[in-house]
C-alpha cells in the first residue's frame, strides 16, 4: 500500500473506519514529489533524531525513520494510535499528547513535521523559544502563514519578530491543494527555519513590540508613548527591522 496515492489512502481509512478530522487539522499528503522535497529540505542524517509532529498516517513517519537513527511522533488523535502503533518501525517512538505539551529533548534535534495549520504560531514559539531549541524545523505550513513568518521590513508582524529572532526562515517549496487529501482552501509551503543564537534582547524586543502591534496602524509615538523613540517616532511597527527594534528596545 503506497500512502501517498489517494485511492490507498482512502481505503485505509475506510477499513480502519477513519477520517480526516477538520478539529485536528488533518490533512493527508498524497504526492510522493512533495514528501520527498520535504525530506531533501531537512537534510537528514543518520545519526540524527528527528521530532515530528502530527504524524495523521504516519506517511512521512515511515520516510524519517528510514534516514534517521531515532524518530519521535507526537499525535493527540486518539483514533490514529492503534494504526500507527501496528505500522510504525522500532526506531520510531510514539507520543499520545499534545505537541504543546511536549518536552523537547536535552540533546541535538531536528522537528520535520506537516502541521495542524491551527497550531503554527504558538508551536514555534514552543521549539523556538524553548531551552534546547531544535538545530532546525522542516514544517509543510499554509502559505500565507510562510510568507508571514519569512516577511522583513515594511511587512514585519508578530509572527515575523518572534520567528526571525531565533530562526532564519526559508521557503523551499509552494504546494498546491490538491497535494491533499482532503484538499484544503489554501496553498501550502515548505518553510525550513535554521535556528540561530537568540537574540540577546529578544525578551524585551517582543514585550516592546506587541505593545506596538495592538494598534499597529498607529504611529509609535501612540502606542509606545513612555519610551525614547528618537526616529521612530512617525514610522509604524511593520516598518522597523529588527537592528530598528534592537536601538529602541537599548533605549527604553
Amino acid at each position: 500500500m503506497d500512502l501517498t496515492n489517494l485511492q490507498d489512502i482512502q481505503a485505509l481509512l475506510k477499513t480502519h473506519g477513519l477520517w480526516a478530522k477538520k478539529s485536528f487539522g488533518q490533512n493527508f499528503l498524497v504526492e510522493r514529489p512533495i514528501l520527498e522535497t520535504i525530506l531533501e529540505t531537512a537534510n537528514i542524517q543518520p545519526e540524527d533524531h528527528i521530532v515530528e509532529v502530527g504524524p495523521g498516517l504516519g506517511v512521512l513517519t515511515q520516510e524519517l525513520a528510514k534516514k534517521a537513527a531515532k524518530v519521535t511522533t507526537i499525535e493527540l488523535d486518539d483514533s490514529l494510535i492503534p494504526l500507527l502503533q501496528s505500522t510504525l518501525p522500532a526506531n520510531v517512538k510514539l507520543l499520545h499528547q499534545n505537541a504543546l505539551d511536549f518536552t523537547p529533548p536535552t540533546t541535538p534535534y531536528k522537528v520535520v513535521a506537516n502541521i495542524p495549520y491551527n497550531i503554527t504560531s504558538p508551536l514555534l514559539r514552543h521549539f523556538l523559544q524553548a531551552t534546547n531549541p531544535p538545530q532546525t524545523l522542516t514544517l509543510l505550513i499554509q502559505k500565507e502563514v510562510a510568507e508571514k513568518l519569512s516577511a522583513t521590513e515594511p511587512n514585519h508582524s508578530m509572527l515575523s519578530l518572534q520567528t526571525q529572532l531565533y530562526a532564519q526562515p526559508k521557503i523551499a517549496k509552494i504546494v498546491p491543494p490538491e497535494a491533499f487529501f482532503p484538499a484544503p482552501k489554501v496553498h501550502s509551503a515548505i518553510i525550513h527555519l535554521q535556528t540561530i543564537t537568540p537574540h540577546p534582547l529578544a525578551t524585551e524586543i517582543l514585550k516592546l513590540a506587541s505593545q506596538a502591534f495592538l494598534q499597529k496602524r498607529k504611529k509609535l509615538s501612540n502606542t509606545l508613548r513612555s519610551h525614547q523613540l528618537n526616529q521612530y517616532a512617525d514610522q509604524r511597527p511593520q516598518h522597523l527591522s529588527i537592528k530598528d527594534w534592537e536601538a529602541l528596545a537599548k533605549n527604553s
